[in-house]
């Protein structure tokens, strides 16, 4: 009896636990690509909770030939970004904001650690991340920390499900620049979220956008 209880459960499991799948077509991702002109760079962004010092979550900010935010398994997302399989386009200098925004609440706090690389560095990391698929929930530091030990350069990064061990580690590299983004904004985001709204509502466009 217990094997059959087993063997029900278990595919009931997994599916909780499978990644989805998001893909935007070609056109809609091409035309939202933004290339800032910034010197090329990778971002590490930790969620970090007020009260307890644990890591919440973790994603990378790519600036390369575009600038780019794999944010695996996140729950961010916008009307004006393009997402495939946890790789978010079409990241302005107003979505960055927004992404920082988003997350940091009155219990949680974000760290933003940015290093600079070289061109071939962020490309290599573009590519590496559209190549990753959909994360998995609780497996953000996992599949971040994977994407960096890939890349020639990030090859100490130890792979670790711990957002708390990626960003130490991440702080360790040269020319690291750290910052801690504070907020107070209630934890369901809802003032966030309807800001970006209204702002739609109203007819700004990705056009407009800055």
């Amino acid at each position: 009896m217990r094997r059959l209880i087993l063997c029900l459960i278990l595919p009931l499991f997994l599916a909780a636990c499978g990644a989805q799948s998001v893909w935007a077509p070609d056109d809609v991702v091409r035309k939202a690509a933004v290339h800032t002109g910034n010197p090329p760079s990778v971002t590490l962004f930790t969620v970090i909770g007020k009260s307890t010092g644990a890591g919440g979550h973790s994603a990378l900010m790519i600036d390369g030939s575009q600038r780019v935010i794999f944010d695996p398994a996140g729950t961010w997302n916008h009307p004006w970004v393009p997402e495939r399989n946890d790789v978010d386009y079409g990241i302005t200098e107003r979505m960055y904001k927004f992404y920082i925004d988003y997350h940091a609440r009155e219990t949680w706090n974000v760290l933003e650690q940015r290093v600079p690389v070289t061109p071939a560095q962020a490309e290599a990391l573009i590519r590496r991340v559209e190549r990753n698929g959909a994360v998995n929930k609780m497996f953000c530091a996992r599949d971040t920390s994977g994407v960096l030990r890939d890349v020639p350069g990030f090859e100490l990064i130890p792979h670790t499900f711990s957002p708390i061990k990626l960003s130490e580690a991440f702080g360790k590299l040269p020319g690291v620049v750290s910052k801690l983004h504070e907020d107070n904004d209630p934890d369901d985001n809802s003032g966030v979220i309807m800001v970006e709204i209204e702002k739609v509502r109203h007819g700004e466009t990705p056009f407009n956008r800055k």
